[in-house]
């Protein structure tokens, strides 16, 4: 049975944390795909939908927010290369009690881009979440239904050039 260190592809053989090395990688055409969730209340929702929260367009400002940090991600996650972003996608899904946030982000390179994904989703939410935090106050200032969840990749493709 093999030691689980060994599949560790951040850390050398004495432990240290590395950046992996991917230059001998082909270049190859890779796609990925993130999808997470902001829950509020059903006030909220409505004020999004109207577009009546005083700070601005939710939805619009979230898109950016995913957009920047899907091009900033090697700056915030230590080991992650710093890859060049073909295309990235948002797509909101406005539900009755939540907000789906979904990022395709698309590269051409030797590695992948699924935590560049995750980074839209995780600041496009957090980005809801500031814009709509006066509506989401209760009376001593907490958030009891606000809540982000249920962020994962839902696909990751590669292709060979």
């Amino acid at each position: 049975m093999s030691d689980p260190q060994d599949d560790l592809t951040h850390t050398d053989e004495t432990g240290n944390v590395q950046m992996v090395d991917v230059g001998d990688k082909p270049d190859t055409s890779r796609r990925a795909v993130a999808r997470g969730e902001i829950h509020l209340q059903p006030t909220t929702i409505a004020a999004i939908r109207d577009d009546e929260i005083g700070k601005g367009d939710v939805l619009a400002t979230a898109r950016v927010g995913a957009v920047q940090a899907v091009k900033h991600t090697w700056e915030t996650i230590p080991m992650c290369h710093q890859i060049p972003i073909t295309n990235v996608e948002t797509e909101f899904d406005v539900g009755d009690e939540l907000v789906t946030l979904t990022v395709a982000v698309e590269t051409t390179g030797k590695t992948g881009c699924e935590m560049e994904a995750l980074e839209g989703v995780t600041t496009g939410l957090n980005v809801v979440w500031d814009m709509v935090k006066a509506a989401e106050k209760d009376d001593e200032g907490e958030y009891p239904d606000t809540a982000i969840r249920d962020v994962r990749v839902i696909e990751k493709t590669k292709r060979e050039l």
